[in-house]
């Protein structure tokens, strides 16, 4: 029988979050012979005026606590105009402390509004290279385009990262990652590369994989080529898992204690802002960006909060937020981005058309106080942006879902996955001919979504590669998709 008491204790052992508990604060730092910046450098969450750099010390990313000693370090930041750095606007000094792994999270604030940016990082004598981001435009202001790149799903061991090597190459104002950043999955020996432990339950063990996953050299380069937005799915935890509730059935102290150590090792390997650190086993990671009048983009938590029942997706306290955030929108798209679809969904399962249990199907109630909210704030021209289902799928969200012939309210673009594995296209096809409101469904290619925002339509590029399994894959554009502003339709090229 497992000791509740024991393993609460343990949560709590994981630290005050917000107020990192001190390393070895005596005498100076032992010295690092090793570049202690192999995980690479990341921004995100841009405003108009500010955006978070992230970086993790870690010399010797794969073993323990990095190959970093106990103590903390002095990191020097700074921000240029230009690549070469010899511009400084802003500049600055924090600490990375072992408690939160060595990991580095700064507001930097006081830079002017849809502007290119570089940073780079200096710690114990070694410096970073520079990386490019870029802040939003400023609230209300008029803005002619705006450039985004949607990725999710990038499971290590079943493909290599081709797709960001090319959203790198792409340069996007804003990236999105909708979920699946790491896999909590044991080795797969015939894997095409393979995970470094067992199945992953503790702080040690989730940051270990993080680490992994990030010495890939092209998700690096997304990282460094512009800012990310982010949210999570099940993975980063464990599958299919709903709230407090696991679906491997563990105690629920156990669970929590897993969880705990999950959300922690996302802040700390995430270039999230600092006020986003985990308190005790909550985190909060909804929220909005505003660019400029063009869009307005609600980032959603559809995990932490989900009820194991079909009664909530969001939670009643983030369904407020939600409703709030529409009911002020004025901008002239609106993007709900989150993990899994919207749309009406029925499944073939031995020969009888059903709804999945993972994703808003399972929750109709919910869905349809989102829709509903949707249509009573009146946001002009809705956009969901989804991952999680590894398939490209083109939907409409209905008025009444389970009539999808009804009305449209809102565009759907799933994001296929980056790396993880594929759905048959026999399936795909399925499930195009059993839901009207899909309007294209493709399961067996890799990639990523590219959005061209305009203020009077929006292009959705389905970005396919050539062989996910090769790490140097070409990459096509599958299908384009546009959406005219003030038209509910989809015309798909």
């Amino acid at each position: 029988m497992t000791d509740r008491r024991q393993v609460l204790q343990a949560i709590a052992a994981l630290g005050s979050v917000g107020l990192p508990l001190p390393g070895r604060a005596w005498g100076a730092p032992p010295a690092l012979p090793d570049d202690p910046f192999r995980l690479g450098v990341a921004s995100g969450y841009p405003t108009a005026d500010s955006v978070v750099l992230w970086t993790r010390l870690a010399p010797q990313p794969l073993a323990p606590q990095g190959g970093m000693p106990p103590s903390r370090y002095a990191v020097h930041w700074e921000v240029a105009t230009d690549a070469a750095m010899t511009h400084t606007v802003a500049h600055g000094t924090t600490s990375a402390d072992p408690t939160w792994a060595h990991s580095v999270h700064v507001r930097v604030q006081g830079l002017q509004p849809q502007c290119d940016y570089w940073y780079r990082f200096t710690a114990a004598g070694h410096r970073s290279p520079a990386a490019r981001t870029r802040t939003l435009p400023a609230q209300g202001a008029q803005v002619a385009a705006l450039n985004l790149a949607v990725a999710c799903c990038q499971n290590y061991e079943q493909g290599h990262y081709a797709a960001y090597r090319h959203i790198a190459a792409d340069a996007p104002d804003l990236v999105l990652h909708l979920g699946d950043y790491i896999y909590e999955y044991g080795i797969n020996p015939n894997a095409l590369r393979q995970h470094n432990s067992a199945e992953i339950h503790t702080l040690d063990e989730y940051r270990a994989r993080y680490a992994l996953y990030k010495t890939d050299t092209s998700l690096q380069a997304a990282h460094a080529a512009s800012p990310w937005m982010a949210t999570w799915d099940d993975h980063e935890v464990a599958n299919d898992y709903a709230g407090l509730t696991s679906p491997d059935h563990e105690d629920p102290a156990v669970f929590l204690a897993r969880r705990t150590a999950a959300y922690r090792a996302y802040f700390e390997h995430m270039p999230l802002p600092p006020e986003c650190a985990p308190r005790g086993h909550r985190m909060s990671i909804a929220t909005q960006a505003l660019c400029g009048d063009l869009a307005s983009l609600c980032l959603l938590d559809q995990r932490q909060f989900r009820s194991h029942h079909p009664d909530t997706m969001l939670g009643a306290a983030q369904e407020r937020w939600l409703t709030q955030r529409l009911q002020a929108t004025r901008s002239r798209w609106t993007f709900l981005a989150q993990g899994t679809v919207v749309s009406h969904l029925l499944e073939r399962r031995d020969g009888e058309l059903r709804y999945g249990s993972d994703n808003w199907n399972a929750y109709p109630a919910a869905r349809q106080r989102l829709i509903d909210t949707l249509q009573q704030s009146r946001v002009t021209n809705p956009v969901v942006l989804t991952g999680d289902v590894h398939a490209f799928i083109v939907g409409q969200v209905t008025v009444t879902p389970e009539r999808p012939e009804s009305t449209m309210v809102a565009a759907e673009f799933v994001a296929t996955s980056i790396s993880s594995g594929a759905r048959p296209q026999r399936l795909m096809d399925e499930w195009q001919r059993d839901n009207a409101n899909l309007r294209y469904c493709a399961g067996e290619k890799r990639g990523y979504l590219r959005l061209a925002l305009r203020p009077d339509r929006l292009q959705v590029d389905l970005v396919a590669l050539d062989d996910a399994r090769d790490p140097q894959s070409g990459r096509y554009v599958l299908k384009s998709c546009i959406v005219e502003a003030g038209r509910p339709d989809i015309q798909i090229a």
